[in-house]
């Protein structure tokens, strides 16, 4: 299914334009190897993102390759799992080191991609340098998946590589920001809004439904009442996603409904979180909180919820939101990036850091009743197959690829020097881990 784009926010996008069709008549004989850069393959809404990419894509068209800069995460099995290989430049985390970056140009060299796609910020800085190093003329895409309503709550060094890929921005062939929010924010960093465009992140509609025995499942594994209401969140211990607030709004609620349970999910969510808990406690929620970590079950757990809600601070396109409307569950966002384009009308949008309004907003939802909820959620489910689905944002970045590839003409100076080619002795060669 197609992505409706007579939504004005949908008006600066990757796509190319009216009557230009990129795609070939024939199928080549060879398909095009894109090389995908990510961090590290732990799971996370933009690692997430890339795996669902992944499975979607035209194997007819494109051969995928994995990088990921550091060896780790849970995702590399499932990425090899498709039929993908997996390599590693075995960086550590923190500051990169040449060994790191040399293996990186190496595996470059090595398996000589048609195209690079870095895959968030440290990523695109370095497919991009390595690009450069390793002599060869390939066309970079950058792929944006952060909001930048503050780096104040960033890592000195994520600040810093923000900054220097703005100064950076015109090397690239696009820049793919996921919201039209985060787009506007990186102008003032110097990310250059002509070379950018935005394609929203996409929902696998097939695997996030609704799901009446996950209800009664879920419900089971948490030992509470099967008609239990239950409000939930998804998302990793980071202060952006301003769990503090949500568990404020949870105290503020359980006043009226003392029977409401919350559960909260995501990387660091859990019983080995001390400051967590010791809020849940301060909060006298912890007889109907429950604190999962991160699971693999995020579609049958969303699935349960009798709404789904958002507190953060910043975002720019989070997939939670959408996977919880393919469930048919209302949701409660804050007012970050491109959250209340996504909700639409089937849901409420609140403002950031106000507990208040968050309880209120539960409220208001409680209010609707059961058959109130239902309705909202059939909606909220229809908007993501109408926007948002992950094959028609697949096929929007494979239109992309083809694109720039075909326009591609950039003049290029090699950096390859007899003295560099001698340190390939150097260093070990670097296939797949």
């Amino acid at each position: 299914m197609a992505v409706r784009l007579d939504d004005q926010r949908l008006a600066d996008t990757c796509i190319p334009q009216a009557g230009q069709d990129l795609r070939s008549s024939e199928t080549t004989s060879k398909p095009i190897k894109v090389m995908y850069i990510i961090s590290d393959l732990s799971i996370g809404g933009a690692e997430m993102t890339l795996y669902k990419l992944l499975a979607e894509t035209n194997r007819e068209r494109f051969e995928p390759v994995v990088v990921s800069l550091i060896d780790q995460g849970v995702l590399r099995e499932r990425i090899e799992s498709l039929g993908i290989s997996v390599h590693t430049a075995r960086m550590k985390p923190g500051w990169p080191t040449p060994l790191g970056l040399w293996r990186l140009i190496k595996l470059i060299r090595n398996l000589r991609p048609a195209l690079i796609l870095g895959w968030m910020y440290h990523s695109c800085l370095a497919g991009e340098v390595a690009k450069i190093f390793s002599g060869q003329r390939i066309p970079v895409i950058w792929s944006i998946h952060y909001s930048l309503s503050s780096l104040l709550s960033e890592k000195k060094l994520t600040v810093w590589v923000i900054k220097l890929c703005g100064l950076l921005s015109r090397l690239p062939s696009k820049v793919v920001f996921v919201s039209e929010a985060g787009q506007t924010q990186h102008e003032p960093l110097g990310y250059r809004r002509e070379k950018s465009c935005v394609i929203p992140n996409g929902i696998d509609t097939k695997e996030f439904s609704p799901s009446a025995a996950a209800r009664l499942s879920v419900r089971a594994e948490l030992g509470i009442p099967e008609a239990a209401f239950l409000i939930g969140l998804i998302g990793r211990y980071h202060p952006m996603k301003d769990h503090a607030n949500f568990l404020a709004a949870a105290a503020l609620l359980s006043q009226k409904h003392p029977d409401t349970h919350f559960l909260l999910i995501g990387r660091g969510v859990d019983e080995h979180n001390q400051e967590l808990n010791e809020l849940v406690g301060q909060l006298g929620l912890a007889d109907r909180t429950h604190l999962l970590g991160e699971r693999r079950d995020t579609a049958r757990l969303a699935a349960a919820l009798d709404i789904f809600s958002l507190s953060s601070y910043g975002e720019s396109c989070p997939n939670v939101i959408g996977e919880a409307m393919a469930c048919g569950v209302p949701c409660v966002v804050t007012e970050v990036g491109d959250t209340g384009w996504i909700v639409g009308e089937t849901g409420l949008v609140i403002p950031p850091r106000d507990a208040n309004a968050l309880a209120h907003a539960w409220q208001e939802m409680i209010d609707l009743n059961a058959d109130g909820r239902k309705a909202l959620g059939l909606l909220a489910r229809a908007r993501v197959i109408d926007h948002f689905p992950i094959e028609a944002i697949m096929a929007r970045y494979e239109d992309l690829y083809e694109t720039v590839l075909a326009s591609e003409e950039r003049g290029f100076v090699s950096l390859t020097s007899p003295r560099m080619a001698g340190l390939d002795a150097s260093f070990e060669e670097t296939g797949a881990q």
